[in-house]
Formats: C-alpha cells, structure tokens, sequence
C-alpha cells in the first residue's frame, strides 16, 4: 500500500500495520466521532442553516456507498470515518430543533405568575418550583415559556405536584456564562425546557385544580423529600438520603457539597454505575438465591433469567425515580446489555458494551455530551473497563495460584476498590480541571471509606425504603440509612479538612481538553503497544494548563463589574458589592485567590492608575485601557488617547479606537479582553444577540 514506501522512514507503516491488527477494535470509535461532530456543532459562533446538518449526512452517506461498493475492504473504516461525525452534528441540530419553546429576553415584575407545579426541588432554604401551563401578566401566550424555575423562600404554602399555583415573582432569561467559554446556564436549561427563571415575592397561593395521578414519579420524589426530611433531623444526611432515592441534591448544605467535592466523593451523589450496580446486583442475587431454596423451582426453572429480568425492572425503576440523569442512563443502559447476556448465555462485558451506551445517549440527548455529567462519568468506566482488560489475566493467574482464601479474596476485594478509585480518579482529572479547576489528593483513601458503607449498608437500606414506603412503614430503614450517610459525610468533611485535600488550578481550556481526551480514549480502545502514544498525547493536552494566557481585563454581561489581571497573575475587581458570584468565579477559572477591590488610586506598581474612583487607566504592553464606573467619568476618559473604552455605561460618541459599554455588553453577554504588543484581542459570550436558539 502507499504507506509501505515511506515506512523506513517515518514509521507510518508499523502504526498502520498495527491499527489493521485492531480492526475489531475499529467500530469503537464510531461514538468518539459521534461526539466529535457533536462537540463541533456547540462550538459554533451562529447556528448553522437548519438544512447544514441534513446535507452533510446524506453527502456522507452518499460517499460511504460508494466506497463500500467500489473498495469493500474499506467499507467498515468509511462508514466509521465518513458518517459517525455528520450524524454527530445533524442529531444536535435536531434535538435543538425538538426542544425550542420561547425564551424570556429580558426581565419583567414582581408580576403575576399562574401555572400548573410539574416539580419541586427542597433546598436548603426554601423550594424551586417549575410550573407549566402558565399565564403571566402582561405576556403574551406566545411568548410566554412553557416551563419556568421559580425560587421560593417562603415555605408557609408547599403545593402538590399537579396544583396550580399563583404568586407573584420577578421572572428574568437564565444567566449567560460568566466570561467566554465558561458554563453556559441558560443553554443548560434550554435543553431542559425552562424558558425563565425568577424569584417569588412572598408565600405560594393555591388555586386547586390538581390533576388526578397521585401515584405519578414526580409525586413519589416529592413524598420521598417530605418523609425522609421529616425523619432525619440532620440537614446534611436527610439532603443526602433524598438525593440517593429521588435525585435531587439540592438539599445538602453548600459545607457539605464542598466538603464531598474536595474530599473526592461527589460521585456518590451522581447517580450512576455504582448505585445502579448495586441495585440489580441486590435483586439479582436475592431472588436467585431465594429462589434456588425452592428445589423444585430451582431445578425445573431458569431462575438465574428470572433474576436477571427482574434486577432489569428494578435499575429501571430506580433510574425513572431519581430523574434519568444522564449517568443514569448510560448505567443502566450498561446494566441491561450485561442482564441481556445472561438470558442468551453470553458474556458481553467489555468496551463494545459502553459503545452502545454512549451511542444511545449522545444520538437522544447529544446536548448531554458537552456536560461535565457525561464527560466523566463515561471517562471513568471506559477507563476502568480498559484497565481490568490488562489486569484480569494477572488476576486469574493470581487466583489459580491459591489466592481463593477469605485472606486472598479480602486482598483482592481491597486491591480492586483501590484500582477503581486510582483509575476513575486518573481519568477524570481533565474533565476535573476544565469544568472545576479542581484535584483531590485524598480521593483514593476518603473512596476507600465511603464506598464500603454505600454498598453494603447505604443501598441495601435504600431499597428497602421504596419497598415499605407505599405502606407508610419506611421510618426505620430511613433511620438506618441515615446512620451510614452521616458516616459518609463525616469522612468526607475529615478528608476535606487535610492540608493540601484540594488543590486549586487554572482552567484546562477547551482545546487541551480535547486533545487529553482523544489521547486518553487512544490509550483505552486500542490493545497493543500503539496505544501508548496516548500517553503523550495526554501530556500535550495537559501542557495547555500552564501555556493558556488569561484574560487581562473582563466585563460582566450587566457592565457593573471590571476585572484586571495583576501583574503577580491574581485578579482585582471594581467592586465586590455587585456580580461578586462572577468575579468568584473569574478567580477561580485563573486559579488564583477570591479577588478584593482594587485600592482607590490603583495598583502600586502603575499598572493600574485611578485620578478619580470612577476613572482609571490599566496599561499593559504598551497598550492602555480606559475604565469608566460612571457616566461622569465617560467624557474625560474619551479624550484620553486610550486604545479602548471599557465601561457599563450607555457611550455615544467616544475619541478612541475600540469602545466596550452597556449596549455591547448587553448585546453579546460578558467581555474578556488580551493586550498584546500587536494588539487587543477581545472574546465575548455570544457573536450577536440570539447568534444560537439559547442566546
């Protein structure tokens, strides 16, 4: 072939010849292409024409025929390579399509707001409320959303889920990202349908009219919130116990979410391949063994099958009860191709089995890929799966060697949960650092903990839950499962609370993120020694961390808040008494310390000069941005000879060359602005008001 005659030289020949070696290997990569193309269509500035997607399928598909037929050897390689990244793109573009309803522009109230409660999420202070079938005052039924998220303090007034409701709240769009690439809320909640959010002023007033269906999910959420809150009095483990059986953690205090993220057990509270593990795991074990106690069932009957068909209902039920998160699904989607197996007598664990699961929910729900949800719940099991394939065989060896004993197998047991830890806490580390800016250090031991307290004492209780609580007799095992939720969240608050638990690092960008994840998914799919070039592919994508340059000046979407970069790196703000979540934030992405207004007449160093409060200059290689915190100050500074304007004020006409004020931070969301000796390179949000469907 071509490759052959350059091969001596440049060693395309061994990397080809070993990648046809692999051609089994070949169709996992059909999902990471899948995800590429959609990944491609989210980064765009606009949305493409509604037919970009179409086209580019069929052409694909088109071309795949063709090389099918004229060269069938390469038919699987085309069909992988040609059409999994234009289908990519076209499914986002539908499900963008599917999921459009009208969006709030701009903010309105107090109003009046009437609807129909569809859900209910407990807080730690207070409720959320969706409501559905709405009518708003002053709002046209067009552009009305069809489903808002309404926050209420006041908990004099709880509705039922299918009430309808009236109060009087002040609605308002989702908040756009906090700078350019940052979490993009309001696209979050796009996909899920909320067109407005809002606070209430004052208690709920309930108009009836509950619609029939008091066995309904969401009311089983909502009576599983009451029940366990009314029994434990703890906040912290009944926020816990809610979020393990109904999948709502917003609940547990704030210390206690950062006590289980730095700890490195936040994954305990994603419901995914853990919990749904345990759950068919418990039901299939239980019913094959009491079942087997039957000799004239056991020995007539395939109750291994049996068994295997009802731990199925029972990882579907439980993912149905806490939401069908995303992690969910891939999990039991995993499940129900492993009890699949069981009753054709097969054995299909393996990558092949995350392929279809990650292909199912990237084609029904591609917005889904671009969360941290997704990314590393499917980057820890392609991870785990990929290390076992290694280390089975040693282990079989292992065990033929004497290791069955209660001493081998309790070795092996501890071994193993070590691995899982070390791996799934390895693999996600880009994903930690792109969307947390975040490691633990401690993971492995406060893992090594918690999960033995999950498995065999948090989630047999669990399910015992759901068994008595339509008879209204579950208040004992909610005590009990509160005992090993409490001993969760002390060891997550005792790990936290090491020197060093959590360290704090800048934002890996997007670019370095997909390279450390192409490179680590190379590493995982393929077999042979060409798998290692992933590990210096993983290594050039983390090299982004510390090679990405920071904004030097940022603008909130709303103009109050102006951020300069130090010349030490940290971050100083205008003021800390409005925007103080996006200035947080800000620091957190440059991985540096919560930022503190800057002193009245600037920076020492003179990098950062005020004559007034509300009027400074920032320079930086030879650049020279003026920044204006009030009307007043606008005039003067626009005579300055700056090279920008940089204000939250309405500028008309202004006498240097770039202008940044209220109209163009309304229009295209928050600013981030990079001095360089060539020039000012500006970043914002969006390229124009509603350049996507989210905007």
């Amino acid at each position: 072939m071509w490759w052959h005659g350059v091969g001596r030289w440049t060693g395309f020949s061994r990397l080809a010849a070993a990648l046809l070696a692999e051609s089994g290997r070949w169709v996992l990569w059909f999902p990471v292409l899948l995800g590429v193309g959609i990944g491609l269509y989210f980064s765009l500035d606009h949305e493409p024409p509604s037919w970009a997607g179409a086209a580019l399928l069929g052409g694909a598909l088109l071309l795949a025929v063709v090389v099918q037929v004229r060269w069938p050897v390469w038919g699987l390689p085309a069909w992988i390579l040609l059409v999994a990244l234009p289908l990519g793109f076209t499914a986002a573009q539908v499900r963008t399509a599917l999921v459009a309803a009208p969006l709030l522009q701009t903010g309105i109230g107090p109003v009046g707001v009437t609807g129909r409660v569809v859900q209910i999420d407990r807080l730690e202070t207070g409720m959320r409320l969706f409501l559905t079938d709405m009518r708003v005052a002053g709002l046209d039924a067009a552009d009305t959303p069809r489903l808002v998220r309404i926050s209420v303090r006041d908990m004099r007034v709880v509705p039922v889920i299918g009430e309808r409701v009236r109060l009087f709240a002040r609605l308002g769009p989702a908040s756009s990202p906090v700078e350019p690439g940052a979490f993009d809320f309001r696209r979050h909640l796009y996909f899920q349908g909320v067109g407005a959010t809002g606070f209430a002023l004052g208690a709920v007033q309930r108009r009836g009219g509950a619609e029939e269906g008091g066995f309904s999910l969401e009311h089983w959420r909502n009576v599983i919130a009451e029940r366990v809150a009314a029994r434990l009095p703890d906040a912290a483990a009944a926020g816990m116990v809610t979020a393990l059986l109904n999948g709502q953690p917003s609940a547990i205090p704030e210390e206690d979410m950062v006590a289980m993220r730095q700890s490195g057990l936040q994954h305990l509270l994603s419901i995914s391949g853990l919990h749904i593990a345990l759950v068919a795991g418990l039901v299939f074990f239980l019913l094959r063994g009491g079942m087997a106690l039957w000799p004239a069932l056991a020995l007539r009957q395939p109750i291994k099958k049996y068994a295997a068909v009802a731990a199925l209902g029972a990882s579907i039920f439980y993912m149905l009860m806490v939401g069908s998160p995303v992690p969910t699904q891939r999990s039991v989607l995993m499940t129900g191709v492993m009890l699949l197996a069981i009753l054709v007598d097969r054995n299909p664990f393996s990558l092949r089995v995350v392929a279809v699961a990650a292909l199912a929910v990237m084609l029904v729900q591609p917005d889904a890929m671009v969360g941290p949800s997704f990314q590393m719940s499917f980057a820890a099991v392609v991870a785990l799966i990929a290390a076992f394939e290694v280390i089975t065989p040693w282990m079989a060896a292992r065990r033929r060697e004497g290791g069955r004993g209660w001493l081998g197998q309790g070795l092996t047991y501890v071994g193993s949960l070590s691995l899982t830890s070390l791996v799934a806490g390895v693999a996600t580390i880009p994903f930690g650092l792109h969307h947390f800016q975040q490691m633990q250090n401690y993971g492995l031991l406060a893992n090594m903990i918690a999960v033995p307290i999950t498995s065999f004492w948090v989630m047999p209780w669990g399910l015992v839950i759901y068994l008595l609580m339509p008879f209204g007799l579950e208040g004992w095992a909610v005590t009990a499962m509160g005992w090993g939720v409490e001993w969760i969240i002390w060891t997550a608050h005792w790990v936290a609370g090491m020197p060093g638990a959590a360290i704090h690092l800048p934002l890996l960008p997007v670019a370095g993120l997909a390279v450390a994840t192409l490179s680590g998914l190379w590493l995982c799919l393929w077999q042979g020694r060409v798998r290692l070039l992933g590990l210096a592919g993983i290594a050039a994508g983390l090299l982004f961390l510390p090679l990405t340059p920071h904004p030097d000046l940022r603008i909130t979407d709303d103009g109050k808040v102006v951020g300069v970069r130090l010349a030490d790196g940290g971050l100083t703000v205008s003021t800390r008494r409005a925007g103080r979540f996006d200035s947080d934030e800000w620091a957190k992405r440059d991985g540096v310390d919560a930022p503190r207004t800057w002193p009245k007449p600037g920076t020492g160093d003179g990098r950062l000069t005020c004559d007034r409060p509300d009027s400074c200059l920032y320079r930086l290689n030879s650049r020279t941005i003026a920044i204006a915190l009030s009307a007043d100050a606008v005039g003067p500074l626009c005579g300055s000879g700056a090279d920008a304007l940089l204000t939250g004020q309405v500028t008309e006409v202004c006498g240097v060359p770039l202008v940044i004020g209220l109209d163009q931070v309304t229009a295209r969301g928050a600013h981030a602005l990079y001095l360089r000796g060539d020039g000012i390179r500006v970043e914002t949000v969006r390229a124009a008001p509603g350049a996507r469907p989210w905007q």
